[in-house]
């Protein structure tokens, strides 16, 4: 690829991923010349190469999403990102998850010390830390449950498999006292590509949806979305099941909110109400 330097130059990790797509496809990043290697030509778990390319394509920004949910990934290559972007002089923003808390009552806000109580929040908040360690002026955003429209989440087409196929819907259960701030991936890109162009944001920032809605009910508003009887969707409780989850991890999103940063309801965005 071949640059002109006539725009800021972002490089993107995981831009053939659901948000991914959404970013790099979007208005939101129309200004910016965008370099997306894949993994076959940057693993990110290789720290030499990955700090190496990072350096050479030498990016204004670097944003980090690429994902595979093993440890190796998600802080061996979250750091190596980090230090690569740090040696390029190039701004970071990382994607991080609301599961690094453990679940209160209360909404969660960036001053709040992280507790994740599942395997996959303790490997995302050894990343935050990790990154946070090698580039200490990144801007690390926490989401929560990301869905689609014209693009469907990983989560959406599983769902839409289940409804058709009862064989699908064996051993899934959706939680009825779990409840989560669901954001659509366009609304998550634009606030990614916002802060891209943004070094003063510094630490953790929450962009996640205004509603608190349990999965039971993110189900339903999705089956509907489909026009599937949302009454096949297997429902539960974390009790029931004999898991430890958050059960109700509610992000505090004022601070993106005064930075002009929102996400819409997802009540209004698939059509329904809870």
């Amino acid at each position: 690829m071949r640059l002109h330097r006539r725009r800021r130059v972002m490089l993107v990790t995981g831009a053939t991923g659901f948000l991914g797509k959404h970013l790099v496809n979007g208005a939101a990043t129309a200004d910016w010349e965008l370099i997306a290697p894949g993994s076959g030509s940057m693993d990110i778990r290789a720290r030499d190469s990955t700090i190496t390319t990072i350096r050479d394509w030498k990016p204004n920004v670097v944003v980090h999403l690429a994902y595979r949910k093993d440890r190796p990934t998600i802080v061996d290559g979250s750091r190596h990102v980090a230090e690569g972007a740090a040696a390029a002089g190039a701004h970071l923003v990382h994607m991080s998850t609301d599961v690094v808390f453990g679940g209160r009552a209360a909404p969660y806000t960036e001053a709040d010390q992280p507790f994740p109580i599942i395997p996959y929040g303790e490997h995302k908040l050894d990343a935050e830390r990790a990154v946070a360690s090698a580039h200490p002026t990144a801007a690390i955003v926490r989401t929560s449950l990301l869905y689609g429209t014209d693009r469907p989440s990983p989560a959406q087409v599983e769902l839409a498999a289940a409804l058709r196929s009862p064989a699908a819907r064996r051993g899934m259960t959706f939680f009825t006292d779990e409840f989560r701030c669901p954001a659509h991936a366009d609304d998550v890109a634009r606030a990614v590509a916002d802060l891209a162009g943004r070094p003063d944001v510094v630490g953790p920032i929450h962009v996640a949806g205004p509603e608190r809605v349990s999965r039971a009910q993110f189900a339903s508003l999705m089956a509907r979305h489909l026009g599937a009887d949302a009454h096949l969707i297997p429902t539960g409780t974390i009790a029931e099941s004999g898991q430890v989850r958050p059960a109700n991890v509610v992000l505090d999103v004022s601070k993106a909110a005064r930075l002009g940063i929102t996400c819409r309801p997802v009540t209004a965005v698939l059509g329904s109400t809870v």
